[in-house]
């Protein structure tokens, strides 16, 4: 992975850059100047009794120590803006392009993943990108400063000074590698522990554990998820402990040597080197050493930082499946035809095909009924008309018009959807209706509510349409809540709209109720049906009856029923009471029963 690609996010503020550039620049200047006044103390305003000099040098370290503590403080401000804003234009940057990747990835994916780069992947690079980068700035001055004062100093310290140097760096490249290693392995547990606890402590997973009585195998999983995780903990912070440690002893113990050699060097006979130079080249030193051993600590952080980054990087770099067309066009005064011609899909290109040759026509206005055994790819083709997967072959249209050739936006309010599986925020009713249609009044979610026949159960709570929902929605009932995703829908009034099985998982009383918010939905709409209950496509128009990804029949109840093919089939296996929708019996469970 490119470190070019690291500094392009800190493009977008140059400006500020520049300016923490520019005052990095004058503390490290400001910083060499002390001890060259130091050795003037030492050397003549002390020996020479000028209390004047004296008194100037004094004042002038001083102010040299004020003047660099505030500009430290401003250092810290806009290192800290920047680095907080590159925070966020990562997180937006990854949360815009999940948003962009199609349904199959979702279904492929854990949640818990995804969550994990989000949160701790982004989060783990804070230190790096709010202070780490200014520190090596910063640092790299100060030695480059500090090195050219020395050498101003006296030239033989310095060249004693720093000739382990090449060495210590070579030594942190290899402990930093090691990290960067351990890293990669301990993002990835943490993904795994992520996935666990936001599985086994949703509502979903409570109820699971608590029935089967598997809390104490998920206390014990996750227990080992954490224990794994905490030895790589200590592994990542141990790794060449033993080899930095030499490095900060060998800084601790030069001072000392280079009082040793210049000593020797005066013994010697050598270049007399004065008290007041050897004072302050130890200072100067000691203003190396540190930054130094910053450098290198910082060099292991950015080891450790670019397995992070290469996690955040590969989300970004997920090829989004479905895109907009440049020059798509907004679907507008939609009657709601809808076409499929010659459409094949597959979820991947080495599996089978999930539906072949698939050709059929849905009138604007005219309900169509999808049925067919389970795996037969009913729920496949109505997605594949609301855009949430795209066709490897063959084209989608709605008045004529190729769905790839529209905006996303407009094909989003063209195409409604009602799941089984009913999805609410954990937040107010009304928040949750309102996120259909933000404009929306309250009369108009009221009006919504009535239609889907909700309304008289939000208004007798006590809260009324500000009542939470709880945890995806789980302080209601399946029929309270799937009428509650059918208000949503009322909200966006889609001209075509696709069920999705909205009622199988309903009793029969809930489903009547259901039902009717449903054909009080469906009036006037191209409809788009998935169901297994004879009671919801006795009425189509039209029934498409799918066999292995085939439309191997279609026609209405009656001429199908009579014709003695599949759909006679699935009826013949399929017990039916007597308000005509299809038994929980072992018939219906067995495939055979429409679902």
């Amino acid at each position: 992975m490119s470190l070019r690609r690291i500094a392009r996010l800190f493009r977008p503020y140059r400006p500020r850059l520049s300016l923490l550039l520019a005052l990095i620049f004058l503390a490290a200047g400001l910083g060499v100047v002390s001890p060259f006044l130091l050795r003037e103390v030492l050397d003549n305003a002390i020996p020479k009794h000028n209390t004047s000099l004296l008194a100037e040098l004094v004042l002038g370290m001083i102010a040299l120590s004020v003047i660099t503590s505030v500009i430290g403080v401003a250092q810290t401000l806009i290192s800290n803006q920047v680095g907080q804003r590159v925070m966020h234009d990562l997180r937006a940057a990854v949360y815009a392009h999940l948003q962009r990747m199609s349904l199959a990835f979702f279904t492929h994916t854990r949640t818990g993943e995804v969550q994990s780069r989000i949160a701790n992947d982004i989060g783990g690079i804070d230190s790096v990108v709010t202070s780490t980068a200014t520190s090596i700035v910063q640092n790299v001055t100060t030695v480059v400063a500090t090195v050219v004062a020395m050498f101003l100093l006296d030239w033989r310290l310095a060249a004693f000074s720093l000739v382990l140097l090449p060495f210590f760096v070579w030594l942190t490249r290899r402990v930093g590698e090691e990290r960067r290693r351990i890293q990669s392995v301990r993002q990835s547990r943490l993904a795994d522990m992520s996935t666990l606890v936001e599985e086994s402590l949703s509502v979903s997973g409570i109820l699971l554990g608590k029935t089967m009585g598997r809390s104490p195998e998920l206390v014990r999983r996750f227990s080992g998820e954490s224990g794994e995780l905490a030895d790589l903990e200590v592994r990542a912070r141990m790794a060449g402990r033993w080899r930095m440690a030499s490095v900060q002893m060998s800084f601790a113990i030069m001072p000392a040597a280079v009082y040793w050699f210049a000593g020797a060097n005066i013994a010697a006979g050598g270049h007399a080197i004065s008290i007041g130079t050897v004072v302050a080249f130890t200072t100067l030193q000691t203003r190396v050493l540190f930054p130094i051993q910053s450098l290198l600590s910082v060099g292991l952080e950015v080891q450790t930082s670019l397995a992070l980054f290469g996690r955040i990087f590969e989300y970004l770099d997920l090829p989004v499946d479905i895109v907009e067309r440049p020059g798509a066009r907004a679907l507008t005064s939609v009657r709601g035809d809808v076409r499929l011609d010659d459409v094949w899909f597959r979820y991947s290109p080495d599996a089978p095909w999930t539906l072949e040759e698939i050709s059929a026509e849905v009138p604007a206005g005219t309900r169509t009924a999808l049925v067919g055994e389970t795996g037969s790819g009913k729920t496949t083709l109505a997605y594949l008309v609301a855009r949430l997967y795209e066709p490897e072959r063959g084209a989608v249209s709605i008045d004529g018009v190729d769905i790839r050739d529209v905006t996303l936006q407009s094909l989003a309010a063209t195409v409604g959807l009602v799941s089984q599986e009913t999805y609410l925020f954990h937040a107010s009713i009304r928040e949750n209706l309102r996120f259909a249609c933000p404009e929306a009044s309250d009369e108009e979610i009221e009006d919504a509510a009535r239609a889907a026949q909700i309304h008289d159960l939000i208004a007798g709570l006590p809260d009324g349409y500000d009542t939470p929902v709880g945890e995806r929605g789980y302080r209601f009932s399946g029929g309270e809540k799937q009428r509650m995703a059918i208000a949503r829908t009322v909200l966006r009034n889609p001209p075509v709209l696709i069920l999705d099985e909205a009622t199988s998982a309903l009793d029969n009383e809930t489903e009547r109720a259901v039902q009717q918010a449903l054909d009080e939905l469906s009036r006037g709409r191209t409809t788009i049906a998935i169901a297994h209950r004879l009671s919801t496509i006795r009425d189509a128009e039209q029934i498409l009856v799918l066999d292995a990804g085939r439309i191997v029949e279609r026609g209405t109840h009656e001429d199908l029923a009579h014709a003695g093919g599949r759909y006679a089939a699935l009826l013949s296996g399929a017990a039916l009471t007597e308000d005509g929708s299809l038994a929980e019996g072992s018939a219906a469970r067995s495939g055979a029963a429409l679902a």
